[in-house]
């Protein structure tokens, strides 16, 4: 495979990774946040993307790779801001 797919490739994976935690978890915090409810939520969907991401974010840091680290802590940030809703949201 080319050099220049390869750099493609990247750009785009960084590019969509990156809209999906400034654009798409964004939305969804704000729509819970609207509604007062995280109903139709997946928690467990939350909670292993949480883990998916602070586990990538480690590896990051345990490998100086600042790409990773700071993409995957948006999502720490990110998700675990929703699984914060969850808990707040949730019916008593």
């Amino acid at each position: 495979m080319s050099l220049e797919i390869i750099v493609i490739i990247g750009v785009l994976t960084t590019i969509f990774s990156l809209l999906t935690k400034i654009v798409g978890f964004p939305d969804q915090i704000k729509k819970n946040h609207d509604r007062k409810s995280t109903e139709g939520i997946s928690f467990w969907f939350f909670l292993l993307s949480f883990i998916s991401y602070a586990l990538w974010t480690t590896h990051g840091l345990l490998q100086n790779d600042w790409v990773v680290y700071l993409g995957q802590g948006l999502g720490v940030i990110t998700t675990g801001a929703i699984l914060a809703q969850i808990w707040i949201y949730r019916k008593k």
